[in-house]
């Protein structure tokens, strides 16, 4: 199969989402791959991010939602910031001289200039060569991830089809790779 694929495996997953963290330490690398697997966001939207659009300069913390309005779509999102999104964000903020105004995902020499989605690709596809034996993971890996895991734990589909703005679950299911994972099942499970 020649398309994306989300990282089904818990143990992949973790060795994916640790090699900037463990492996290769990279903050801006590390904190990129647990935003796009920890919010579902298009890579187009996560790199037109800004500080002031997660940080709360005055206050000196993290804000509890983005509000963000899709590229592709032109909708408007509301999405909560966990856990691991603020520990990562703050581990890289701490390595930089960050203003509200500059890229969060930023080259490391201009952080008026965000990082272009080819090396944004790049980041993701060395994790992934390096830890996965997955050859179709890219960007967009990152955000089916998030829906399948969030599948796999029981959240309607309902809720997975307003996430992904998709018209039907039967969409939404072929997106994730769920009716491949299905139709696998089937044929694995007979016993004739």
């Amino acid at each position: 199969m020649g398309t994306t694929q989300p990282i089904r495996d818990k143990e992949d997953l973790k060795k994916f989402m640790d090699y900037y963290k463990v492996e290769n330490p990279k903050p801006r690398d590390y904190a990129l791959v647990v935003f796009g697997l920890h919010t579902a966001l298009r890579i187009s939207d996560i790199l037109n991010l800004q500080w002031r659009e997660v940080y709360d300069f005055e206050k000196q913390c993290f804000l509890d939602h983005i509000f963000i309005q899709e590229r592709k779509t032109g909708k408007q999102n509301v999405i909560p910031l966990n856990q691991h999104v603020e520990e990562a964000l703050a581990a890289y903020k701490m390595q930089q001289d960050s203003r509200a105004e500059d890229y969060i995902f930023s080259k490391r020499t201009n952080h008026k200039a965000p990082i272009h989605r080819t090396q944004a690709y790049r980041i993701v596809r060395q994790a992934a060569q390096e830890t996965l034996q997955e050859p179709n993971i890219s960007c967009h890996s990152l955000r089916k991830t998030f829906g399948y895991h969030a599948w796999k734990q029981g959240t309607p589909p309902a809720l997975l089809m307003d996430i992904y703005n998709h018209s039907s679950y039967q969409v939404t299911k072929r997106y994730l790779g769920i009716s491949q994972d299905e139709r696998d099942a089937v044929y694995l499970k007979i016993d004739l």
